[in-house]
């Protein structure tokens, strides 16, 4: 009675956090005519001349041992007991290289005396244990669906339990990229079958031995979730960031984050300047920098898609392209229907690309997706099922996969997409993608999830929620048990790298997740489930399959969901304890105790800030630039080059804008494009 009557508390409690809303408050100051400017472009570079002129070898050296003096504790890895784990080669070279060799020679800033986090030494215990059961939280989850938690939080949280910390073997899998005259569709050296039985059950999949012991209910021995668990942490996670004294002291702790980030640039700037120039052979242009949240479908830019339909009409007007309810029908027949030429379209008569009309109007972006406003068009040149098994598609993909690979630098991983109304959708996806040998050494691919089960159960195409579920996972579990017979899925599961789950965000269902909830097979009404519900169940087949796949030598899955872009902060809580990285993020600068253990787990965020722009928050407002200053590991993405870009390098358009709306500096940009490069699936 106790523990329904906390349950009952904690989603009373929830659902007040789920419907509140903060206000961001923008204060502009104007500035007088008589002050000076903070950025003044002559007066740096004419003191920047003045300073390199002016420094010599014995300057040099005394920063260096002030460097030596002043050097913090607070910077230094927690010391471990010493460990049986042998050092990686990089760790071993470090390790014996001289102190100047490994700092830059920046200046740095010592804070002394007495501790000070501005909440009473009470509140502050409180907050400490708080934070640390958060992270446990999150390195838990991670570890138990293989996927990623860094290094360095994990040594803090070992050396507070007094443990030592050892290297996890535990880490993702992910296919190497196909050497020199390797096929990467080959299928020769498919794994054998392990006579396993496949079966869901309370919407995750389990596994057993054979069909008789499932009705002895004795499934194999993998880390199955337990939803009474996850439910407690979450309850605990949203006590925790409504927290006063967390909420401050996280508060506090961001704005030190941010000042200290800005003493840097201020102490340093030059130094990093002449850091970067004698790098031989390495600048912005040539760091790798990875899109690592893209949409398949919009990933050619607008007059890309108008030149190709174009060119498919000089060459396939007289072929049969288009079947309209058993009619076929000839390019030019299709066009004839639609009352277009394509001689006579412009990219503003394509009607792609996002403007006003779109901002927190996610229906009428939608509709974007369709070329002059036609569905059949977008059938015929952005779907992989149609009367010419998706050939216009996979074309559009590999030319555009052409061109990351002559930009050299780089790479991408667009989304494809599984809906989950039937069963049949993996083996056609699959054979559609090694029919047309769609491979670049620059892509990988994701599988996204669209959350519109709504959609499929008002036209009766779904009986339940878990039908969706088992559509979605099960062919894939069934793949992994035997790929013999399923060897064109298997070969196309090597190219993916993870899954995504997709819509508008903004969309409000109502319903908050607890162990009340409906279990998958008894969510029969119409209504949508709510974004945690997507979130938990996709995360736990996630989990199992990976654990799976990882004891058969296969590669594995992370789960990369849209989250933050909209909706409730509750969106992020899950994404926290279940996602390897999010795309967006934008709702954690309502959050400080969110946005705080986001930047202590360094969990990626793939940011779009002209995606944000045309749908749901203005370019100048973007939180992007504020994160990054507060060390939250922060990277940009296209989203949909279609809707948002104008280049044919539309990942280049969009560092190139944000380093001028946001004055980042190369060092900067080659930081975001590190991160990017972190956050992937690429090997």
């Amino acid at each position: 009675l106790l523990l329904a009557e906390m349950d009952e508390a904690m989603r009373s409690f929830a659902e007040k956090v789920f419907a509140s809303e903060v206000k961001d408050e923008e204060i502009r100051q104007e500035i007088s005519p008589f002050d000076v400017e903070e950025i003044c472009p002559i007066s740096r570079q004419e003191m920047r001349e003045h300073m390199m002129l002016q420094e010599s070898s014995a300057t040099a050296e005394k920063r260096k041992k002030r460097l030596l003096r002043l050097k913090t504790i607070a910077l230094a890895l927690p010391v471990a007991q010493k460990s049986a784990t042998r050092l990686s080669t990089i760790d071993e070279v470090i390790s014996t290289t001289p102190l100047y060799q490994t700092v830059p020679d920046f200046q740095r800033v010592q804070i002394t005396g007495d501790y000070a986090s501005g909440v009473t030494v009470e509140d502050f215990e409180v907050v400490c244990k708080g934070l640390y059961r958060a992270l446990c939280i999150r390195e838990k989850y991670m570890l138990q669906s293989v996927q990623r938690f860094p290094r360095t939080p994990s040594q803090y949280l070992r050396a507070i339990e007094g443990e030592v910390w050892r290297a996890s073997d535990t880490g993702p899998v992910f296919t190497p990229p196909a050497k020199d005259g390797q096929d990467p569709f080959e299928n020769g050296n498919l794994a054998e079958d392990l006579g396993y039985h496949v079966q869901m059950k309370d919407g995750v999949v389990y596994i057993y031995g054979d069909k008789a012991a499932v009705g002895r209910n004795e499934p194999k021995d993998l880390p199955y979730p337990n939803l009474e668990h996850f439910v407690d942490d979450m309850n605990f996670l949203l006590a925790l960031i409504a927290q006063g004294p967390v909420k401050t002291y996280a508060h506090r702790r961001l704005k030190f984050l941010s000042s200290k980030f800005q003493v840097h640039e201020m102490l340093n700037e030059m130094e990093e300047m002449k850091e970067l120039k004698n790098n031989p052979h390495r600048d912005f242009y040539n760091c790798r920098k990875v899109d690592t949240h893209i949409h398949a479908a919009a990933c050619m830019n607008q007059k890309h898609l108008l030149r190709f339909i174009k060119k498919s009409y000089r060459v396939d007007a007289d072929r049969v392209v288009y079947d309209a309810k058993g009619k076929q029908l000839t390019l030019k027949q299709l066009f004839q229907q639609l009352n277009l030429h394509p001689y006579d379209l412009t990219v503003d008569s394509l009607d792609v690309h996002a403007g006003r009309q779109t901002f927190q109007r996610f229906d009428k972006f939608n509709a974007k997706y369709n070329p002059v406003g036609a569905s059949e068009l977008r059938d015929l040149y952005l779907k992989t099922e149609n009367a010419i098994n998706g050939e216009y598609f996979a074309t559009i993909i590999k030319e555009v996969g052409s061109d990351l690979e002559d930009a050299k630098y780089q790479h991408a991983e667009p989304r494809l997409s599984i809906y989950g109304r039937s069963a049949e959708e993996w083996p056609k996806l699959a054979d559609w993608f090694n029919k047309h040998r769609i491979y670049s050494p620059n892509m990988k691919w994701m599988i996204q999830v669209p959350r519109i089960y709504d959609v499929f159960r008002s036209k009766n195409f779904l009986p339940h929620f878990g039908k969706m579920l088992e559509n979605i996972f099960v062919p894939v579990f069934e793949a992994t048990v035997n790929p013999q017979a399923h060897k064109e899925l298997s070969v196309f599961l090597r190219h993916i790298t993870g899954f995504d789950s997709v819509d508008d965000e903004s969309k409000h269902s109502g319903h908050m997740f607890c162990t009340k909830s409906p279990k998958p097979e008894q969510w029969t009404s119409e209504k949508n489930p709510s974004y945690t519900y997507y979130i938990y169940y996709m995360y736990a087949n996630i989990r199992v399959l990976n654990n799976l796949r990882r004891q058969r030598g296969m590669n594995t899955f992370l789960f990369r969901p849209h989250c933050g872009e909209a909706g409730a902060i509750t969106h992020l809580l899950a994404a926290f304890m279940t996602a390897d990285n999010i795309s967006h993020g934008l709702n954690l600068k309502k959050s400080p105790v969110l946005q705080y253990l986001y930047f202590l787990a360094q969990i990626p965020i793939a940011m779009s800030p002209l995606s944000n722009n045309s749908l749901f928050l203005e370019y100048a407002k973007n939180p992007l630039p504020d994160f990054h200053q507060k060390g939250l590991m922060v990277s940009l993405s296209t989203d949909d080059p279609m809707q948002f870009h104008y280049t044919k390098e539309p990942l280049m358009e969009e560092y190139a804008i944000a380093a001028q709306v946001f004055k980042l500096s190369t060092c900067d940009m080659c930081e975001i494009s590190r991160n990017s490069v972190l956050q992937c699936g690429l090997s």
